[in-house]
């Protein structure tokens, strides 16, 4: 049997007075990539959050096979990386310097970087395509730049399981295809990544789907399943149809 990699049992959460969870329960296994999908206001962000210990919360959280408080701050930090959605940084800051933010969970209180915090960023840099433009300020970036950016912040982490809310956000397609082809060689590398997307179809290239809708999990399962499918034109409303093209499957709208 997988060890998890996140599980959770029982989660509410609420934003304001609104509950928004409604005591969900998943298991995520090592080495997997998991989407999340489902209609606005679904709840999926504030899954996300909740799984990665931003937001308070009933019910209880496990990382890594390990029970809910084993690790905490700066050790938990290097073992679970975040990057949210419309995340910002100091404009005045290097895209470098932002991506080394990423290795401060690894560094001992003000200790100058290591050598091999260096060599993290200069990985997470190339990975992501913004070496280049290592020594330009995030001011001088574009939307998709600075994403990628912030993509290489949470890579050079080098944690074992990674959420990402939106990471697709002012990506062009090609850069959306970069993406997804990065993601793959995390899980090869047993890496665990569980993503909030929009886009459906790409959100099909992943192992499994969490289909969520109004707090709830509808369906969880994997990504070629008939009855992942099912679930997914069913929580949109039957309004997109899932079809194999070129051996993928993708999520196209239902027009009549």
């Amino acid at each position: 049997m997988n060890q998890s990699a996140i599980c959770a049992q029982a989660i509410r959460a609420s934003l304001g007075n609104v509950e928004v969870l409604h005591g969900i329960d998943l298991d995520l296994p090592v080495g997997r990539w998991t989407s999340i999908v489902g209609p606005n206001g679904a709840g999926k962000s504030t899954l996300l959050k909740a799984l990665a210990g931003l937001l308070p919360h009933e019910g209880e959280v496990s990382l890594l096979g390990c029970p809910p408080g084993h690790f905490r701050g700066r050790q938990k930090a290097r073992h679970l990386a975040w990057l949210g959605q419309n995340e910002s940084s100091a404009d005045d800051l290097t895209a470098y310097d932002v991506a080394l933010l990423g290795r401060l969970p690894h560094q001992p209180w003000l200790a100058p970087p290591s050598a091999a915090d260096h060599a993290a960023v200069e990985q997470a840099l190339r990975a992501t395509q913004a070496w280049d433009w290592r020594e330009r300020p995030l001011s001088h970036l574009s939307g998709g730049e600075r994403q990628r950016v912030l993509l290489a912040r949470a890579l050079a982490v080098q944690a074992e399981v990674l959420l990402m809310d939106e990471p697709l956000a002012n990506l062009d397609p090609p850069h959306q295809v970069d993406w997804l082809l990065l993601v793959r060689e995390l899980v090869k590398n047993g890496k665990t990544v569980v993503s909030v997307l929009h886009e459906l179809s790409l959100a099909l290239q992943a192992d499994e789907l969490v289909i969520m809708a109004a707090g709830r999990v509808t369906h969880h399962g994997a990504c070629a399943d008939a009855a992942t499918h099912r679930a997914l034109e069913q929580v949109f409303d039957n309004r997109i149809h899932i079809q194999q093209v070129a051996g993928q499957w993708l999520s196209l709208p239902k027009l009549s």
